[in-house]
């Protein structure tokens, strides 16, 4: 882009976003705290899906103090539904790094924004470009696809290094005076404009910069190599019920859905014969299938098989529980953080 053309592609791009920003709560504050929340929450989840979180954490945790002392039950309840559990423990773990480490005070620094958890360099950026505008391209998916279709850049997106192309070129266009609402205009235009497919030109105000558009090859952009296929998975989850008591097993306290709780489990081949584990073996009288859920992951896809168990007559719930399991009524089950793929199998239990 020539020298001349900069100052009116910045412009133009930042009247579009003042006319057509999305309205979007954590866009009314310049408090890095919530501003940090929305970034976290918005990682790998639609915007329309994040909003009543957002609204729900901040009314718990209003301030970073409140996130560092949470009750790591209650902030993972509060999660639940959102997926990716790690981010809401980095939260707290941030958030106690803070306290600890600057006072309390949220770091303005770009160096310092970065050491905390859970922050990588989207989300610093980001944060320290709308925060405390420090000119700092914030590069997540929608920015990759319109600046290589606005340069195309032919570099692939998934390799590491490409990054950094793509980073020096941003530079080169950033708003000095205002790199935060930059930033935020560049992802609404891919968010909205400048789709992966189909995208809207006839209506993008950057279409007059834009070497892809003028060269009609616009969905050659970006480039990225194909993904690996996800992993397959197949588990039996056992439903035993006692009085109004459901009996349920807490994931370790590391690994994927951490301290999450389930329905007792059991990992099978695809087309494994159902099996009790030993400790229902002999307690159980009968049971059946009566289902089945998937679950994605970004890297596997469980298949999980629901099997309804029935107690034998008599039989003392209490002596059944093992140590990370626990009998627990749907009163409990509202204190306790469930899994995403326990909150399906509880939908197919309501639907039988």
């Amino acid at each position: 882009m020539k020298k001349s053309d900069l100052s009116q592609f910045q412009t133009d791009l930042l009247d579009w976003y003042n006319a057509n920003k999305k309205p979007l709560p954590w866009r009314e504050t310049k408090d890095p705290y919530k501003i940090w929340i929305s970034e976290i929450m918005s990682q790998q989840t639609q915007v329309e899906t994040v909003m009543p979180y957002y609204a729900r954490f901040l009314a718990k945790y209003p301030t970073l103090r409140s996130l560092a002392e949470a009750d790591n039950a209650e902030l993972l309840k509060l999660w639940e539904g959102l997926g990716y559990y790690s981010r809401a423990r980095n939260l707290k773990a941030g958030a106690q790094q803070v306290m600890a480490e600057f006072d309390g005070k949220f770091p303005s620094n770009l160096a310092e924004i970065r050491k905390i958890k859970g922050i990588g360099p989207y989300s610093s950026a980001s944060i320290g470009s709308i925060c405390f505008d420090l000119v700092e391209p914030a590069i997540d998916g929608n920015l990759f696809r319109v600046t290589s279709r606005l340069f195309s850049i032919s570099d692939d997106i998934s390799m590491l290094a490409s990054r950094k192309v793509f980073d020096e070129k941003l530079r080169t266009i950033i708003s000095q005076d205002n790199p935060g609402d930059f930033n935020q205009a560049l992802m609404d235009i891919g968010a909205t404009i400048c789709k992966p497919k189909a995208p809207k030109c006839e209506i993008c105000p950057l279409q007059q910069y834009c070497e892809a558009y003028a060269m009609g090859n616009q969905e050659s952009f970006p480039v990225k190599s194909k993904k690996l296929k996800q992993k397959q998975l197949y588990y039996h989850a056992f439903a035993v019920k006692s009085g109004e008591k459901w009996l349920m097993a807490q994931r370790p306290s590391d690994g994927l859905l951490a301290d999450m709780w389930t329905f007792p489990m059991l990992e099978v081949t695809e087309d494994a014969v159902i099996e009790l584990p030993s400790d229902l073996k002999e307690k159980v009288v009968k049971f059946e299938e009566i289902g089945q859920i998937t679950h994605l992951f970004s890297h596997l896809k469980w298949h999980v098989k629901l099997i309804i168990c029935h107690l034998e007559a008599g039989q003392v719930r209490d002596n059944l529980a093992l140590y990370n399991q626990k009998w627990l009524s749907e009163s409990d089950l509202k204190k306790h953080a469930l899994a995403g793929p326990q909150v399906k199998l509880f939908r197919l239990l309501k639907s039988i």
